[in-house]
């Protein structure tokens, strides 16, 4: 098994096709509140010159199941990643419209001392059938997510990377070049995931560190 690797926060034409050349699995585009907000027709535009390979997702916070089932079709995405606390009938719906190859992951916030909490979500989203797999995250009381801030690690490994059983599990949350093969020794996810640590500013991927991140990454992963 190899790691999932999804660069996220693209923008441009130009960022989405440096992660797929940089050996990204995944590229993802935020359609939330956002300085790396985008359309519908730029993803569409931009999807349509990258690789089939490359698998393109979604990222929606507090969106109706019809926004998202439009967007899917409309942006070409091949994957949904709900980014806030939606109902568990969600997947579900999701999956029923869309079909078994849609990628489905949910989001769980990593908040300190809250690891018992974090455990139970991460159960609740391994019974699901209609979940792929969990993004583990940091947050501020700004963001729900890009918000450069790292959570303790060691408690994760403990709590919510320690207890999921099969369910995938994908890190996020500060990630950049400098410590993202810490992160994987401590937490040994399923995949990661990072949007400001690869950025020269907000929505504007630095081909260096994309380039270093991917590379680092894989060589973390045996």
């Amino acid at each position: 098994m190899s790691l999932w690797i999804k660069i996220c926060g693209n923008t441009s034409l130009e960022d989405a096709r440096l992660a797929v050349e940089a050996g990204a699995d995944a590229v993802g585009f935020v359609f939330a509140p956002s300085p790396r907000r985008v359309t519908v027709a730029e993803v569409a535009a931009i999807g349509s010159h990258l690789p089939a390979t490359v698998e393109k997702i979604g990222v929606f916070v507090d969106a109706q199941l019809e926004e998202i089932y439009s967007t899917v079709r409309a942006a070409g995405l091949t994957g949904v990643q709900l980014h806030w606390e939606a109902g568990p009938e969600l997947p579900a719906k999701l999956r029923a419209r869309l079909g078994p190859e849609l990628r489905i992951l949910r989001v769980a916030h990593f908040d300190a001392g809250a690891g018992k909490l974090i455990k139970r979500r991460i159960a609740g989203h391994a019974r699901n059938p209609h979940v792929d797999a969990v993004l583990v995250d940091s947050r501020t009381a700004s963001a729900v997510g890009g918000t450069g801030a790292t959570f303790d690690w060691a408690e994760a490994r403990k709590t919510a990377f320690g207890g999921a059983g099969t369910l995938r599990l994908i890190a996020a949350g500060g990630l950049d070049p400098e410590n993202v093969a810490e992160a994987i020794a401590t937490l040994r996810p399923w995949g990661v995931d990072v949007v400001s640590g690869v950025e020269s500013a907000p929505g504007k991927k630095d081909p260096e560190k994309v380039r270093e991140f991917v590379a680092r990454a894989r060589a973390a992963f045996p």
